[in-house]
């Protein structure tokens, strides 16, 4: 990863200022959006993980700490945890920055297929269902998932939009990475997605 500096007393990483290329339409990213799991073993660069969390799931409207995501009842149970080489990070929103969670490379553990350990980078989405309430616990399944899928939709059309592969995935060891993220138990992971720069062919 470049130009990123982590700041070990605080172990944080303010992020740049999010900068969406302006070049592509939501029609062109539609047009363009696509799976992908062959990726370039390059690293993101600083703006490139602003801009890429900001557009899935960042503040939009910051009076009203509106995210570009919808969340079902306005639980925002939903956090984003960012694994790369250098360690797993959890998304701070409202401050738009990095917060170690573990400073080691996590990657292979974030899916089950051969390509998750050399993408540079897999958001993690996380539920955490003791602010899903009052719902049942099959309503709650229901609104976290579509809420985890709005999410990684804004990924692929940025990702669209910017150039970059990416592919969200359903098969992860649940169990093993909650427990090296350190999640408590009322955290459940929904989904994976990889991001990166597309390998050449």
């Amino acid at each position: 990863m470049t130009d990123i500096a982590i700041d070990f007393e605080t172990d944080t990483f303010p992020l740049p200022p999010p900068v969406l290329p302006v070049q592509a339409t939501l029609v062109d990213a539609l047009r363009q959006r696509t799976s992908s799991r062959s990726f370039s073993r390059d690293p993101l660069s600083a703006e490139q993980i602003s801009a890429l969390l900001w557009a899935a799931f960042g503040i939009n409207r910051p009076s009203s700490h509106g995210r570009t995501a919808p969340s079902a009842h306005n639980w925002q149970e939903m956090d984003l945890y960012v694994v790369l080489a250098q360690g797993s990070f959890r998304y701070d929103a409202l401050c738009h920055r990095l917060n170690l969670v573990k400073a080691e490379d996590l990657r292979a553990i974030t899916g089950t297929q051969d390509f998750v350990g050399s993408a540079p980078l897999t958001l993690v989405y996380v539920a955490d269902f003791a602010k899903a309430t009052p719902a049942s616990p099959e309503e709650r399944h229901f609104l976290v998932g579509a809420d985890a899928g709005c999410i990684a939709q804004n990924v692929y059309l940025y990702c669209a939009s910017a150039g970059l592969a990416t592919v969200v995935r359903g098969l992860v060891d649940r169990r093993l990475l909650a427990t090296r993220l350190g999640l408590k138990p009322s955290q459940r992971i929904a989904l994976a997605q990889s991001v990166g720069l597309p390998a050449l062919q």
